[in-house]
């Protein structure tokens, strides 16, 4: 992972963790979807962010996201050691672990950049 990409990745995390730590559930989710966006291509940041929205989800006492995470987490591991991830996918639960997803235009050149 490239430092301007892994920077990225870490103000995204940091946001989220700030967000949650005033309770800002949905500030944080946000910002870990777009962690993962930029993650996901790397098996440690892509279970950081799961390991994120799992903690939201657990937060939220949402039993369809903590099994979505807990399910995306091992699958994610998997995908990103592989190199098989469906690109600018978000992954919360509300959405298909693999369906590939528009990258938001602000990230798109941290990716482009690898």
């Amino acid at each position: 992972m490239k430092a301007t990409l892994r920077e990225a990745f870490s103000n995204e995390m940091n946001r989220a963790s700030g967000c949650r730590a005033t309770g800002d559930l949905d500030g944080a989710f946000r910002h870990l979807e777009r962690a993962h966006v930029l993650g996901q291509a790397f098996v440690v940041p892509h279970t950081q962010s799961h390991l994120g929205m799992l903690r939201v989800g657990i937060a939220r006492r949402d039993l369809q996201e903590i099994l979505g995470q807990s399910f995306r987490m091992v699958a994610g591991i998997v995908g990103s050691a592989l190199g098989t991830i469906p690109t600018g996918n978000t992954s919360g639960a509300n959405v298909s672990a693999f369906e590939r997803m528009e990258t938001p235009p602000d990230l798109r050149s941290f990716l482009d950049e690898d």
